[in-house]
Formats: C-alpha cells, structure tokens, sequence
C-alpha cells in the first residue's frame, strides 16, 4: 500500500462507509450514557451539507448544533429525573430544546425536578417502560413482508406499526396487525417502500471489500473497525480500496442484528476519523453520546459521501427480506448500494453503522443505523477517539 494513499486507505478503510441497533428507549442510563464534548466550531462545509439536506440557513444550522449539544448532555440527566414516570425525550427542532415526556400520574416534584434540567415537560398516557414492552411483544411475532418494521414513538406516546404502501389489505399483514395491537398501544402508518440493504457489487471508490461485496467502514476501534453485519460472516477476508489484504471479519450478525467487526494488520491502522469526502473537513471522532430523537445527524459512505438528517426513531424493529433486525435507530438522512456498514455521527461523536432502508439520494429516502455503543458492548472494542 502506498504511503501517499495511505492516509486515507487507513481512513477508508477504517472510517469509511460502504455497501450498506432490546429493552429500554434507545438510551443509556445516565450513569453510563458517554458526555459530549464542547465542538470545535462548525466547519463551512458541514453548515452547508445541513442548509442543503435540511433546508436550513447558515445561521439556523450554527444555532441548532448548539442547542442539540446541549440535549445531547441533557437527556441522561432528564431521564434520571423523571424515574419511574419516564415517558422517552426528543429534541424539538422548532424550540430547539429537549422535550422530556412523563406520565400524567408523576407528582409535581418529580415534574418540577424535570424542569429543574432544564428541558421541556410533556404529559403523556404511557410510559417508556410500557411502551417498551409492547415493542418486545411484537418482536416476538412472525412479521409478513408487508411489514417494514416497528418501533417506539416518544411524541406519539404509542408504538408504530409500518406497513408498505398497498400491503395494508393483505390477510397476512391484516392478521398481523391485529396481533400487535392485542399487546398495548399500537398506531398503525403506512410507508412507500420495504426497506433492503445497501450492499453493492465491486465497483470504484474508496470501500472496503468482501468477496464481490462492497461495504463502507463505519468507525475505528483499537483492534479493527466495526461495519454492518449483512456485509460479510465471521471468518471472510477484507480488502481495501487498492485490493490489499487488510484483516477478516471477526464477529458478524445478521439479521437480528446488523453489525460486525474486523481486525486490522498488513499495513494497515486505525485512526479516530470519518471522512468528509471534500464536502467537509474530516471528522475527528472523540466519543459515542447518543443524540437524542429529533437532533440533526449525518451519513458518511463509499457511494454517496456526506449527507445529512435527522434522527426520526430509536429502538426500531426492521423486518428485512432476510430476516427482522432489532434496535435500530431510523433517520431521514438517504443512502445508496455501497453505503453500507459507513458512519453516523452526530457532531463529534459516533452514532452508528449504516443498515439499510428505501429511496435514494436523488429522490430521498430513510436509512437505518444499528447503534455504535451496541456494537461496542457486544464484542467488548472500545472505540478509538482522538
């Protein structure tokens, strides 16, 4: 491998993403949850990357990644207060502040300690660990094709049921239905398209390869890197962008899950980066704080570089052709054939690993990211940050 290349061969093949994350809302416990650190102010590039995918003005972007900064190191601290009457968070683009839903039963102390926070208060029905359950319920049924998946709705206060777009008729998709809504609050919403993967056939680019398989890096960890599972199995070698032999897959799931990891050797290291395709400067990545529902995030990958969203559900059952991938979180941010395994990350901070999902970038769409601390805990990495 040449050493001019390699700068970015270590980067893209670590940090790049390619081909195309039970219990709880998504959110660590406050006492485990990673703190986000002060941002180095925001790069021209990336201001430009949400003004064009979020429809945002210079100055909206600046001011919204502060404010989600601060959820982001909120929502732990709100979650413990709310306790037992803990009805999920998100972030309110429009009050640009964290909202932090409780049970109408929850005494005035504990609303006031939720105040206290500073975030906002919403009375809601249901509890997180309510809803919680009913999700787990359903993710113990048999989902026909005409399901895309299910997950918590913190705003709504119910589950959502996906079903495709003219599928809602179907015996198979009508039957299960009405199995989900026997286990709790359930709300039912119709979508334009099943969700696939985003795997892709050997083509150029900066990716990573298995097999005839082209797959993005998603991040760093000492050791290796971690990608999307549906990638490769456990054992399968990796090649980099100039087809040099880089490491094999030591650990893959898919489907339940969506995430692997491989080891790194023959040259090549791993380094705390996500690349920013020319769009921005490269991101250096210094930690893995969840960012709350509702915040603005971005994509990385092979195939269709830097692109930005938000993040629209935590926790999310995804039923794949494959198979049903669990606690993944779903954004509004498009990818493509390639982006596969690639990396989101919200600011500095790791987010995930690109899944899957429907659309494309020229007409939009939803992608799905299977949680980086997830992933981390599972195979005992520990993420590399600068």
């Amino acid at each position: 491998m040449r050493r001019s290349r390699l700068k970015y061969a270590g980067m893209a093949a670590l940090l790049l993403f390619g081909g195309l994350t039970v219990g709880g809302t998504g959110q660590a416990a406050a006492d485990d949850s990673p703190t986000a650190t002060d941002a180095a102010p925001a790069s021209a590039g990336l201001l430009q990357a949400m003004q064009r995918d979020l429809g945002l003005s210079k100055a909206q972007a600046e001011s919204r990644l502060a404010a989600e900064r601060t959820a982001t190191n909120l929502a732990p601290k709100a979650r413990k207060a709310a306790g037992s009457a803990y009805g999920g968070s998100w972030f309110d683009a429009k009050s640009e502040r964290l909202t932090v839903a409780v049970t109408s039963d929850a005494p005035a102390s504990t609303v006031r300690e939720v105040r206290a926070t500073g975030a906002t208060v919403r009375t809601v029905t249901h509890s997180a660990r309510r809803l919680d359950a009913t999700k787990a319920r359903i993710d113990r049924l048999s989902a026909p094709s005409g399901v895309s998946g299910w997950h918590v709705d913190p705003v709504a206060n119910t589950v959502v049921v996906n079903v495709v777009e003219g599928k809602r008729a179907d015996n198979d998709v009508r039957s299960f239905v009405s199995r989900a809504r026997a286990t709790g609050p359930v709300t039912v919403e119709t979508v334009p398209s099943a969700p696939r993967t985003f795997a892709a056939g050997t083509v150029g680019g900066d990716p990573y390869y298995t097999g005839n398989v082209r797959c993005s890096i998603g991040f760093s960890v000492h050791g290796g890197f971690i990608t999307a599972g549906h990638c490769g199995q456990a054992g399968a070698g990796v090649r980099g962008w100039d087809g040099s032999y880089i490491g094999n897959f030591q650990g893959s799931s898919f489907p339940d899950n969506d995430y692997a990891w491989v080891n790194v050797g023959s040259g090549w290291w791993t380094v705390p980066v996500v690349l920013g395709w020319g769009t921005i400067p490269d991101r250096l990545v210094r930690g893995s704080a969840e960012a709350p529902v509702g915040t603005s995030i971005c994509r990385s990958g092979s195939t269709t570089h830097w692109h930005c969203g938000a993040v629209l559900a935590k926790n999310e059952t995804v039923n794949y052709s494959q198979g049903a991938v669990h606690q993944m979180t779903k954004t509004s941010v498009c990818a493509e054939p390639g982006d596969s395994g690639g990396s989101f990350i919200s600011g500095d901070q790791a987010q995930g690993v690109t899944s899957g999902g429907w659309g494309n970038c020229s007409g939009g769409g939803e992608t799905w990211f299977q949680p980086v601390n997830e992933i981390l805990g599972r195979y005992g990495l520990t993420l590399h940050t600068a």
